[in-house]
Order: C-alpha cells, then structure tokens, then sequence
C-alpha cells in the first residue's frame, strides 16, 4: 500500500523533469568532439519551470512559468550557455518576491512556455491558447510582450507558428478559451499581418496545440480533447465529433471532414501531391488525459486527405511510441523524404530498433525515418538518460534534405548536467559530432530551434 507521501508525488514534478532554481551564464563550455566551425547562431528551447506550486501532485505539467536554454555557437565553440525565465509581468513579480524572501502567488497565469522561434529579426516565445508572445533579447532577457500576428479580435502568433522557408511568411492558427473561433493569420517576413481568415468552431474550445500547413491549405485538427469552462480544465469528450478541417491559404470557407476520435499531438509535415494532401502526424488514440502524457502511446502516421471527396486515409507509418517530430524546415510544406522524431521520457513506452526485442530497447533516442524506403534508423542513448526534441539543422552551404545536423539536449545523471548534443544526420546511428557540456541540468521540455546569426 502507498503512504500518504507517495500518493501525493507527481512524476512531472520530479527527476528530469524538476524544475531548476536559478538563472545560470556560463561562457567557453566544454565540448567533447568538434564543433562544425560553419554554425554560427543559437540553440534555444524552451518549457515550464514552474514557480510557486503548493502541491506538486495536482501540478499539471504543461503549466509554469516559461524557461528558456540557450547555447551560442561560433568559429567552432560553445561561447555560452544561459537560462532565463520569460518575464511576464507575473512571473517578473513572482520572482521578485522570491529575491525579497516572500512565497510567491499560488497560481500564475500561462506564460510563454511552450516554443522558441525566431521572425522578424526577433526572437520570439510562444504559448498556448491566446497568450501574447514575449521578445527575448539576444542575450535571452526579456524585452516585452510582443503583438506579433495581433488582430483586432486578440489573437496572436501562436504555440507552433510555422515559417514559410520560400516566401518567409509566419502562419499562424491563434484560438483561446471559450471564444467561438479561431483565426488563422498570415505575417510577412517584416511582421505585418497580411491575411486573416476566421474559422468558426462549435460545441466547447476544441485544443488546436498544432496545424498542418502544405502549400496551398491550411489543415486544422477538431479533436473530442475541449475545454470545459464549467470545470475550468481540458477533458475529453466523447460526444464532440472529430474533424478535419482544410481551408485555403488564400481564404474563404473551412471544409470540415468527419473522421473517427483520435488525438493528434504534433505534425512533422505535409505537402500537396496532385488533387489531394499528404500529412504526416503524431496521433493516438483517445480518450486522452493530457495530464498524463506517459499513459498515451502516440505513434507516426500518414494522412491522405482528399478535399473533394470529403476522404481522409489513414495508414501507421510507425506503431513505436514517439513525439516531437521535425523535418528540414527548407521542405517545410512541401514533399519531403525524411522526418525524425524523439524517444522521450515523456512517454513510458520503451522503443525497440526493429522488432520485440526488450533487451535492446530504449527509452531514450532519436530515430530518422526515411519515409521513401519505409526504414528507421535509431540512435538511443543511456536508459537513465532524457533527451527531448531535436532540431534539425542544415548545413549552411547546403547539400541534399538530410545533410545537416540534429541537435538536442540530453541529461547525463552521472554529472547531474545535461548535454547539447549534435549528431550528423547522414550519419545519425555513428557517435555524436560533438558533446557540449553543460555545467547545469536542463528540465525536459516542449520545442525549440537553431536560429543562426543573421
């Protein structure tokens, strides 16, 4: 039988996923390998790190004040590290109460938690349900609140706003809690919003965490997942009908298509081939409790949608549990060959190489599908590891879709640190390039990029 103090733990509250307590600048870090001395930018990613929570075993994880980790590279060294929360008006008050020797609110309202990404010339920090992003200086401080794809109705660059890597534009699919829309909202490569197209919902706020975009459409995922105003949290419903949704970039009116309850968490891309769309998805089964990720076992799927006859195939490209997909954002929205994902933590599904092997799997790793060939190849790391979402970084003086890297951060509990960790896409399963080492840990978290110097 449990005791008392055993019924009270919350998972996401502890281990890889404790939060840190103190903002750390730490400059010529070590590195195990070598650099490749044509980056030139920064790795930055970014999650909760959550302050003044009275009980740990009824935090939901996803909550929490913003941290983001950034490590500078150039001319082949790690020039710094530094974490910093995204000091919203709240948590800047939070922590200063905590300088002053005071407990902080017992609740903060969402901040920028969620995503990193760079537009405009600035960097950005992103969050959920109609949240306004915040501008992160260069050195990771905190500028502001940044009105970034804002519209008259409030909306504003969201959680995954994806660039557009031909025309540069930022697409964005704003909703928030208990408002009967969503808008979809166009921004130039300058930040003017240039296109804003409503799209209205029904029933209770679906969660719209991630969007599919090709070059012509805009694919909008209505999941049974809601907000409940009455009960103040997501729930899954059984009586919300799932949806596909596909409009055109250029506007007009939704086409909502039916399809069976699923959930999707994340897309890693799609692209138009002739008359219909092809996505590729990270989708599970519901019901879903979004409080408890490791209860889930999302695998990668390959969506057909064809949006004049209303059909939507499905077909599992991969049944292992993974999540954070990433492509080359060059093929962003359009026909790509390679995606890569991320053996996590997060979820309590071990990922065997091929086949029930159970001696050989992982509970850590990063695996690049060759979706031509059908293949997978694994790189795992250590079972007492973590490693997150990685990033894929091309090779600044180009080359074929998977010549580049991926980088991401890995704990090492041996040192009580953690690891950026590159490896060579082309040569993913073979050791890393390079190993930077952090002097601190890095909780695991949500998503992040390469942003390189301009």
């Amino acid at each position: 039988m449990q005791n008392a103090a055993e019924d009270r733990r919350n998972r996401y509250f502890e281990g890889h996923f404790a939060p840190v307590k103190e903002e750390v600048t730490v400059y010529d870090l070590p590195v195990t390998g070598r650099l490749p001395a044509d980056l030139e930018g920064r790795y930055l990613r970014m999650g909760p790190n959550p302050l003044g929570v009275e009980d740990p075993a009824t935090h939901f994880y996803a909550f929490g004040a913003g941290m983001v980790h950034g490590v500078r590279i150039r001319d082949g060294r790690a020039e710094w590290y530094r974490n910093r929360w995204v000091r919203s008006t709240e948590v800047a008050d939070a922590l200063d109460r905590l300088q002053r020797g005071e407990e902080p609110p017992a609740f903060l309202p969402p901040s920028p938690n969620v995503h990193v990404i760079g537009h405009a010339g600035r960097t950005l920090a992103l969050v959920e349900a109609g949240g306004l992003p915040h501008e992160l200086g260069y050195e990771l401080d905190t500028i502001g609140a940044c009105p970034m794809a804002a519209t008259p109705e409030g909306s504003s660059a969201n959680a995954h706003s994806k660039v557009d890597p031909r025309t540069g534009d930022l697409h964005s699919l704003a909703y928030a809690i208990g408002r009967p829309f969503a808008q979809y909202i166009v921004t130039d490569p300058a930040g003017t919003v240039t296109r804003v197209t409503d799209i209205p919902l029904s029933g209770e706020t679906p969660f719209l965490h991630d969007f599919a975009l090709s070059e012509n459409y805009v694919i909008v995922f209505d999941i049974p997942l809601t907000f409940s105003m009455t009960a103040m949290l997501f729930r899954w419903d059984p009586g919300h009908q799932a949806r596909v949704g596909v409009l055109p970039r250029t506007g007009g009116d939704i086409r909502w298509l039916p399809v069976e309850s699923f959930y999707v968490s994340h897309i890693l891309n799609a692209y138009d081939d002739g008359s219909t769309i092809t996505v590729d998805l990270i989708r599970s089964e519901g019901p879903v409790d979004v409080a408890d990720p490791g209860a889930i076992s999302p695998t990668l799927d390959r969506w057909t949608i064809d949006p004049a006859s209303g059909r939507v195939d499905q077909r599992r490209i991969d049944d292992r549990a993974q999540d954070f997909p990433r492509v080359n954002d060059a093929f962003a929205s359009r026909p790509h060959r390679y995606g890569y994902s991320a053996v996590s933590p997060m979820y309590g599904v071990p990922f065997t190489p091929d086949g029930p092997h159970p001696d050989e799997a992982f509970t850590n790793a990063l695996v690049k599908h060759d979706l031509r060939r059908g293949t997978t190849e694994v790189h795992g790391f250590a079972r007492d590891a973590a490693v997150g979402e990685a990033a894929f970084v091309a090779n600044p003086s180009g080359g074929e879709e998977d010549d580049g890297y991926l980088m991401a951060y890995l704990a090492d509990p041996e040192r009580g640190a953690s690891d950026l960790v590159i490896l060579s896409a082309q040569d993913f399963t073979g050791p890393p390039v390079a190993r930077i080492h952090l002097p601190v840990r890095v909780p695991l978290g949500f998503h992040g990029n390469w942003i390189p110097d301009a």
